[in-house]
């Protein structure tokens, strides 16, 4: 499969022809995350459905945290690698090629974790012809992997720390369960989707 360069926040980075085309209009979530980080507590960050890794890569090249890049495809680890190699990051950029449940040990906490996952409806993906349809499908209602992606941030959120997930809209976020140990801190809405922000409540509710 033929090599893709790009360049994306600035950065230029390399990807493969099989997976999903890094989308400008993202480059918004690497921002965030990155005006984020000197507020969260220590400790590294975890991006989840991460493709070639430019979303979590640029949220974390000018600082100086680890990160933790998870995909499923072979060909999306292999060019967070790569893409590491050439921002000069290689040492503290790890990737692993795993499902959602298995990728991350129980012990493990992060203080941000980036999810970018498939949000579109498996009956929509016909809209998206350009588009490698294993990359985009979201399941029935385009929610699927990003209710996976909650899990991990559920287990996995280190105290004080922030979530940032991208969705397709605004109603997507709204129809998105949280248990009660997560919140939505703050939702920007984009013309391509929208990117939620996820914390600790103050005081989770109990049931009774």
């Amino acid at each position: 499969m033929a090599r893709v360069d790009f360049t994306f926040a600035g950065l230029r980075l390399t990807t493969d022809e099989r997976l999903l085309t890094p989308r400008e209009w993202t480059a918004a979530q690497s921002r965030w995350a990155a005006e984020l980080l000197p507020t969260l507590p220590p400790g590294p960050v975890l991006e989840l459905c991460a493709g070639a890794g430019h979303i979590g890569l640029a949220a974390v090249h000018e600082s100086d945290r680890p990160l933790v890049a998870v995909d499923r495809e072979e060909t999306a680890t292999t060019h967070v690698l790569l893409n590491a190699g050439l921002l000069g990051i290689s040492d503290r950029v790890e990737a692993r090629c795993s499902r959602l449940e298995d990728a991350v040990a129980p012990h493990e906490q992060f203080a941000l974790v980036i999810a970018d996952p498939p949000w579109v409806r498996r009956s929509d993906i016909g809209r998206y012809p350009q588009d490698p349809p294993e990359a985009i499908d979201g399941g029935t209602d385009g929610l699927d992997i990003a209710r996976g992606c909650v899990q991990v941030i559920d287990r996995h959120l280190a105290p004080g720390g922030a979530a940032l997930l991208q969705l397709g809209s605004a109603q997507q976020v709204s129809e998105l369960e949280l248990p009660r140990t997560l919140a939505v801190d703050e939702v920007r809405e984009f013309p391509r989707g929208a990117l939620v922000r996820m914390g600790r409540p103050a005081h989770p509710t109990t049931s009774t």
